[in-house]
């Protein structure tokens, strides 16, 4: 069965209103004005694809109901990449197959060395990586660091994987720009819903 797509889910605007928390004539104000993006149906009613109106919500710094955002992440095409990069073959694989299981909409790359991780941030241009920090090969504090100071891996949204217990380490990466810190032995649900909340990014 094919998957349906955002440009297929279409609400009302009174449906919309209600989603966001507003009477009827706002939500026709904020498309009438062109804030919000519609079309309109033969009948004159106006409707909203489901992508249009999380995009509009985001730039409002609206807050997105949980099943709407479950339902626009579903339903994305497969243009979201992930780069894995842990020189733990296993650990790696159990991480990348538990993503894949988890978000159908994800392209998922690994990597199991600095160099390797290098080289794929520059040939994929990902959206998010899972960053080891202890590599062999590049490190991953050097990689997360050229991360955010060049510009040649595209600005991914870092999230950092280690077992090392420095206390200073999470503050380190943070000010350098990383987005989310977890400390192995991992915890898959944990980083699921991490995740989920990042994808609306």
């Amino acid at each position: 069965m094919a998957k349906e797509s955002n440009k297929t889910i279409v609400y009302s605007a009174l449906e919309v209103a209600n989603i966001c928390g507003v009477v009827n004539q706002t939500a026709i104000n904020w498309i009438r004005n062109g804030y919000l993006t519609a079309f309109c149906t033969p009948g004159g009613q106006y409707r909203v694809y489901l992508d249009d109106l999380v995009d509009f919500m985001k730039s409002r710094k609206m807050r997105i109901p949980a099943e709407i955002l479950e339902m626009y992440t579903k339903n994305l095409d497969k243009n979201i990449n992930v780069l894995i990069v842990d020189d733990d073959i296993g650990l790696n694989t159990v991480l990348s197959k538990y993503l894949e299981r988890e978000f159908d909409n994800l392209e998922i790359v690994q990597a199991f060395n600095g160099f390797d991780a290098g080289a794929q941030l520059a040939n994929k241009k990902t959206n998010c990586v899972f960053l080891d920090l202890d590599l062999p090969g590049v490190d991953g504090f050097d990689i997360c660091r050229r991360i955010y100071t060049t510009e040649e891996f595209g600005k991914p949204v870092v999230f950092v994987i280690t077992a090392l217990e420095n206390g200073n380490i999470e503050k380190q990466l943070k000010e350098m720009g990383a987005a989310e810190f977890f400390k192995k032995p991992l915890n898959l649900l944990e980083i699921a819903t991490t995740f989920k909340k990042h994808l609306s990014i």
